[in-house]
């Protein structure tokens, strides 16, 4: 247990360690004190060194995104294939649902269907693909297939099943990334005007 002050130091707050050592590393011959093999522990503290202060940084932020995902995997288990798969499964069954609505609603629908496909897209262009025949050809298998699963193949591994590739994500966070661009857009969307330095002149 925590303990304040040294005055309130009795033996029922004190823990057990098999080991307690000091290490030494590094060319200026920096010290750390090692407590292993503590009963009831369940603290884990990962040690991060690099050339300089950016390569540290950057070692924490990988740990940081990477613990993140384990705490949505843990509070949601559930997943979906990565690889543009979801997007452009969405988008299909979105224009779908399109087709069924007769008011000024479809535009809408469709306009949101063509916004899903912006990933796979950007993904089939970073991996030196042609986007649009690569995304077109995408979209037919996966009608044809009846296989959502089917994403851009970024690594070149010759097939586009995401589930073959094992590339995954969280449902958590694919459906925060959906919701916060459909609210910055409701944002953007209800100004009416933009005013720059020249209009106040």
């Amino acid at each position: 247990r925590i303990v304040p002050r040294f005055e309130e130091l009795t033996k029922e707050k004190l823990g057990t360690a098999g080991t307690v050592r000091e290490l030494s590393f590094g060319t200026t011959k920096e010290k750390m004190l090692v407590i292993e093999d503590c009963n009831n522990s369940r603290a884990v503290t990962i040690f991060i060194r690099g050339g300089n202060k950016m390569i540290v940084e950057e070692g924490k932020r990988s740990i940081h995104d990477a613990l993140c995902v384990i705490r949505n995997l843990v509070k949601d288990s559930r997943i979906v294939y990565g690889g543009g798969a979801p997007e452009i499964s969405c988008s299909l069954a979105v224009a779908e649902a399109a087709k069924k609505i007769s008011t000024l609603e479809q535009y809408a629908m469709k306009s949101f269907s063509e916004a899903l496909e912006s990933v796979p897209l950007a993904l089939a262009e970073n991996s030196g693909f042609a986007p649009i025949h690569t995304l077109a050809d995408i979209k037919s298998r996966q009608i044809k297939e009846k296989n959502p699963r089917l994403g851009i193949d970024c690594l070149n591994k010759g097939t586009n099943d995401m589930k073959t590739q094992s590339v995954i994500e969280t449902l958590s966070s694919k459906r925060a990334q959906i919701l916060l661009a459909v609210q910055l857009t409701k944002m953007i969307l209800k100004i009416d005007d933009v005013r720059g330095s020249a209009d106040q002149v």
